[in-house]
């Protein structure tokens, strides 16, 4: 009697293949699952699904050891997902998994955010998969709350699949204790004051990217946004298709 093939995951970030959110994720996972990780070699915050395409992209393994490869990549999240799939891997994962990001990917973030690449990517090519975000930036921030709420939302997600083109944009609160899970919508937001002027020695105009995500719904009570200022952790249904279906349909007797 052939033994029960364990889960096969693939895991990146936009973190960098040292941070302690991905390495948090690798021991959570490690028991229950045969693990690929293809990650950054430095911080890629910011990448989305920006993609390598004027240099070389490479990688080199850092770990390899029965049920665990760590490779550190010289692209993006995006590049680590398509190089594993293409490359590097002679098996396609039962789940592609992204973070956990340092700092919180909801709402208008899932945009920008490399490790929502990393799921969109996987979810563009037919595999299901989910991004973990925590609200908080720290390096050294403190992942243990989530380790439950990680390993059951990975079982049931391998468990009960998704359909083609989506993934799971899952966000933690900051806090020791979560009241719940919430599956919510993305809320509406816009960043403000988005740069601040920085001195530099050698003159020039020179900004750091900074800003205030701001909600523009506070009061609904059905958004990522709602549940993580409630208490709840976040999981948003996310769709690689991005019509908008009913303006299509109000277009149709504009453009005839």
């Amino acid at each position: 009697m052939n033994p029960i093939r364990k889960p096969r995951l693939l895991l990146s970030n936009d973190d960098g293949v040292t941070a302690k959110g991905l390495n948090f994720l690798i021991d959570v996972l490690v028991p229950a699952a045969d693990l690929f990780v293809m990650a950054p070699d430095g911080p890629r915050s910011g990448a989305g699904c920006s993609l390598t395409s004027i240099t070389p992209t490479s990688y080199r393994v850092l770990r390899d050891e029965p049920g665990l490869k760590v490779c550190a990549c010289s692209g993006t999240p995006v590049d680590c997902v398509k190089l594993a799939l293409d490359q590097a891997m002679n098996y396609m994962p039962d789940l592609i998994v992204g973070g956990v990001n340092h700092g919180s990917n909801a709402s208008i973030n899932v945009h920008y955010s490399g490790t929502m690449g990393v799921a969109l990517e996987g979810a563009m090519k037919g595999i299901p998969s989910v991004a973990f975000s925590l609200c908080n930036h720290r390096p050294d921030a403190d992942f243990t709350p989530l380790q439950a709420y990680v390993r059951d939302i990975v079982a049931r997600t391998l468990s009960v699949g998704l359909p083609p083109h989506t993934c799971l944009n899952v966000n933690f609160p900051d806090l020791a204790t979560f009241k719940g899970v919430r599956v919510c919508r993305m809320a509406k937001s816009s960043w403000t004051h988005e740069y601040v002027p920085c001195p530099h020695p050698y003159g020039g105009r020179h900004f750091w990217l900074t800003g205030t995500n701001e909600n523009l719904e506070p009061d609904a009570d059905d958004t990522d946004l709602w549940a993580l200022d409630h208490g709840y952790v976040a999981i948003t249904p996310t769709a690689v298709d991005v019509t908008a279906y009913a303006l299509k349909e109000q277009l149709k007797s504009v453009f005839k």
